[in-house]
């Protein structure tokens, strides 16, 4: 899924408008690789994030 951010800039994490990939949804919050964060090399530990869903619009499920 991807989604756009409506909150306002922070550099170290997202950006206002910017379109993210959700990697996961987990208890409704959405996991995404922001500025700050890098992918992981380690399968088991998860990229990323947990934002509320309620900052973002949906563009493409």
């Amino acid at each position: 899924m991807k989604v756009r951010f409506l909150g306002e800039s922070d550099p170290l994490m997202l950006m206002h408008g910017k379109v993210y990939d959700v990697t996961a949804v987990e208890n409704g919050w959405y996991r995404i690789v922001d500025e700050d964060s890098e992918e992981n090399p380690y399968e088991d530990i998860p990229s990323g994030y947990l934002y509320p869903p309620e900052l973002f619009e949906i563009v493409e499920e």
